[in-house]
């Protein structure tokens, strides 16, 4: 079976090559827990996969698995942050060359001027001086922000991994024009989409932003869940990650007896520090 890479050596080498094609995995946890660092870690070294920099590749991953694929392409789809506030972002967590040659190599999407358009934020914040605002109403009036998400990611995603940040910038619109049944139908359409796109699509969850039951219904929507929390032992806190489901990843986890990896982030991004097994 073929797999794409999370762009994690330690993780991908672990489950045989990183996440099997056509997977939507929820990527979610608890504030500072690593889930962003993940997100930004993955579309970058996915990102100097495809692009012309395979020392650069080579450096901070590594060979890949016999069963690994690189994707086509890479897309990073935001709602609320600019490329230029991603990459500050990316770079207070990471190296700068790790930055600067990967994202030269991911596609971003940026949705703010449809996620914004029905608030009370005013226009100038974020449509930019550029745009005519009269030819935005009603570009926006034909099409609202998930019919637009849904247009984008059948264009973009066939055999490409695709990151979408965030899941809780849906959660926190919701109102007149979206409600929770979207959001969960959006999940759901998007596992059933990507087993013909045969790409990998992180859907980024601030765990906090939803009930137990809700995070419950998203997590059997999609293919894969992934956790992230903090662990406090003594007088130290520890970031560690958890797969709570995946299916065809999840088997190899419980086959080493790996009851959860620790992680840390440094230079290279997130990466993974220990792995905890059943003694």
């Amino acid at each position: 079976m073929d797999r794409i890479p999370f762009g994690i050596r330690q993780l991908d080498t672990t489950i045989k090559g990183g996440a099997p094609t056509g997977s939507v995995v929820l990527v979610s946890g608890e504030s500072g827990a690593g889930s962003r660092e993940f997100m930004y870690t993955s579309a970058l070294i996915n990102g100097l996969a495809t692009g012309d920099n395979e020392t650069l590749h080579d450096l901070y991953y590594g060979s890949r698995a016999t069963d690994a694929i690189d994707p086509e392409e890479v897309h990073y789809i935001s709602f609320t942050a600019s490329k230029e506030k991603l990459s500050q972002e990316m770079r207070l967590a990471m190296d700068e060359e790790i930055v600067d040659s990967g994202f030269e190599n991911v596609v971003f999407h940026e949705m703010a001027e449809r996620y914004f358009h029905v608030s009370p934020v005013p226009r100038d914040w974020y449509a930019g001086a550029t745009h005519n605002i009269t030819d935005l109403r009603k570009r926006h009036e034909r099409q609202g922000l998930m019919e637009a998400l849904g247009s984008k990611l059948s264009e973009i995603a066939p055999a490409n991994l695709v990151v979408i940040d965030s899941l809780s910038d849906l959660v926190g619109a919701m109102g007149d024009d979206i409600d929770w049944s979207d959001i969960s139908y959006l999940v759901q359409g998007l596992t059933k989409a990507a087993h013909e796109w045969n790409g990998l699509i992180l859907v980024h969850l601030n765990h906090e932003t939803v009930t137990s039951k809700r995070y419950a219904q998203l997590t059997d929507a999609t293919t894969g869940a992934m956790r992230f929390e903090w662990e406090s032992g003594g007088s130290t806190r520890a970031r560690t990650l958890v797969v709570s489901q995946f299916r065809g990843v999840l088997s190899q986890i419980e086959d080493e007896n790996i009851v959860r990896f620790e992680t840390e982030i440094g230079d290279g991004g997130f990466d993974i520090s220990d792995v905890r097994k059943i003694r």
